[in-house]
């Protein structure tokens, strides 16, 4: 396949956009730290357009407020690299598609931007589904190894697509640590 991507990412992309096609089901993507990149993964796939309503890429804090409606408030308390803001984008996600499924990628690529709580590698995911409970709340952190901008990217992509996949249980449901 002609494809700027790397293999593992368009053959994790080709795995979502086939599952959720024979699921019959819709995703959205809210992106920050990834900057499109799972969007940019599943359109690759031939087809796509059945199973991809929409990608938001909010990079700022801003962006985050005005396009997914992520509250200040959460923003202020937790820092936008959360399962707070994770969990608020992705349910913005939901809101302003008309996908079924909705997943959040938010965290810290490097080469600066970490701190002794938040290092670089930080990535936060959250998964929101169109009519489920509210109070199962789906996501996780994770600490990708550093290797580099790209590579921190990279991890979190292959992350988002694995949260794409009908019947995943990629993550577990965390709370918040203040």
């Amino acid at each position: 396949m002609d494809t700027v991507l790397p293999e593992k990412l368009v053959i994790a992309a080709r795995r979502v956009v086939e599952a959720n096609r024979a699921a019959g089901r819709t995703v959205a993507v809210a992106e920050s730290c990834t900057g499109g990149l799972v969007a940019a993964a599943i359109t690759e796939i031939p087809g796509s357009s059945s199973i991809l309503d929409a990608g938001f890429v909010t990079y700022s804090n801003e962006a985050k407020k005005g396009v997914l409606e992520v509250s200040t408030d959460l923003l202020d308390t937790f820092g936008s690299v959360s399962v707070a803001v994770a969990w608020a984008m992705a349910q913005g996600a939901l809101d302003h598609s008309n996908a079924d499924v909705a997943v959040a990628i938010t965290g810290i690529a490097g080469p600066d931007g970490g701190s002794d709580k938040k290092p670089v590698g930080t990535v936060v995911f959250a998964r929101a589904e169109r009519n489920a409970d509210p109070s199962q709340i789906v996501a996780d952190t994770r600490q990708f190894e550093n290797s580099g901008r790209g590579g921190v990217r990279l991890q979190a992509a292959l992350c988002a697509l694995e949260l794409l996949l009908p019947g995943s249980e990629g993550t577990e449901a965390v709370e918040e640590s203040a």
